[in-house]
């Protein structure tokens, strides 16, 4: 595997955690696995993580060129699997063996929330235009929406595997019922394409409509400052609460104690923390963007919101607060779903079609793509 971050990197997500699911699952199958990644300060070059050996080397701009190097050093492969994050590695063509690429969202907007006009115009380009040439080359991605856009640039073979958790759904769902305080969470990396502040807005719109709500931040990322600086402007210190990273079983049980999960990201690959919070008896209200709208089923598992704003957002969240009955199927729904996609059912048919690529083997996929 090579992806620019490894489980261990400062920026590492539920894309690195998703991929170690994976790579450790065929681990433990008795294969020799590796995934090569960037380097970063105070990274060991080398180490082994849930029996997969992390190799780092390079940086942006560098790490292509000793990925290579360190490559064409090892016995053959086979099968690679290129990562792609805006800019993949472009494997098929050096890599002398069976290649697939792996992909969780196509970035399109996203690239704007990272980098001004014109570098942002010119990533949404190269991007069409690399998967445009990756057209000939198996990709692997959880989601319907991500699979629709990879169809109009041109990609031709594509199969759907969904993602798993870990997170073990509670045994049988206690009494919540949604009430004053509401308690609403956000799992994330703060980061500018999550819209973390979108979350905070919807707050304020709740405070000004009487509603007594109270929102957790759980994560940490580079908006972390600015989010802290927007709960002081908008007066709501006494409402927000910043935990910063939690351990799994921290985050299942702020998971648990929350009415509702909010997730306002601008696309995703799918949303792993609302299958989480699902396992954890708690249903979601998400932005009406792709991955999301899978995640979460409108009107069986959660809501998604009319439009991609605060206010939207608001009027969800209190229409749950309004409809109690509501709340109650809302969560039966998302908790048993949820245990369709713990790795158990999961990671079985994953590592079989992976195992057919290395054979150089095109099965045509069987079953639905993802739980009920």
């Amino acid at each position: 595997m090579f992806n620019w971050r490894d489980p261990r990197h400062p920026k590492a997500g539920g894309a690195e955690r998703v991929t170690l699911g994976y790579l450790a699952a065929l681990a433990k199958r008795g294969h020799d696995v590796f995934w090569y990644a960037n380097d970063f300060a105070g990274a060991a070059q080398q180490e082994t993580i849930d029996g997969v050996t992390i190799v780092r080397g390079g940086a942006i701009g560098s790490s292509w060129v000793k990925a290579r190097k360190w490559y064409r050093q090892q016995p053959r492969f086979d099968l690679v699997i290129d990562q792609h994050h805006g800019i993949p590695w472009y494997a098929p063509w050096w890599c002398r063996t069976h290649c697939i690429a792996y992909i969780h969202e196509v970035l399109g907007p996203i690239w704007n929330t990272f980098f001004p006009w014109p570098v942002n115009a010119i990533g949404r380009g190269q991007e069409r235009w690399t998967q445009w040439a990756y057209r000939d080359v198996p990709f692997w991605t959880a989601c319907q929406s991500t699979k629709d856009q990879l169809h109009r640039h041109g990609v031709r073979n594509i199969t759907l595997i969904p993602y798993g958790v870990s997170t073990v759904a509670l045994p049988e769902l206690d009494a919540k019922t949604p009430g004053a305080p509401l308690r609403l969470i956000v799992v994330s990396r703060l980061a500018p394409n999550k819209r973390i502040d979108h979350a905070i807005r919807a707050l304020h719109h709740l405070k000004a409509r009487g509603i007594q709500a109270h929102l957790t931040i759980v994560g940490v990322g580079e908006e972390d400052a600015k989010l802290r600086s927007l709960v002081s402007q908008t007066d709501l210190s006494n409402c927000v609460t910043f935990t910063g990273g939690l351990t799994e079983p921290a985050k299942d049980e702020r998971l648990r104690q929350a009415h509702v999960l909010l997730h306002t990201s601008m696309r995703e690959g799918w949303g792993l923390n609302v299958i989480e919070a699902n396992a954890m008896g708690t249903p979601a209200v998400v932005y009406p963007v792709p991955g999301l709208v899978e995640s979460t089923i409108h009107e069986q598992t959660g809501l998604v919101s009319a439009a991609e704003t605060p206010q939207s957002l608001a009027d969800s969240i209190q229409r749950l607060l309004n409809r109690p009955d509501d709340y109650r199927q809302f969560r039966q729904k998302a908790w048993e779903r949820s245990q369709t996609f713990h790795w158990s059912r999961v990671l079985p048919r994953a590592c079989e079609w992976l195992e057919t690529q290395a054979r150089g083997e095109t099965p045509v996929p069987t079953g639905p793509a993802h739980g009920p």
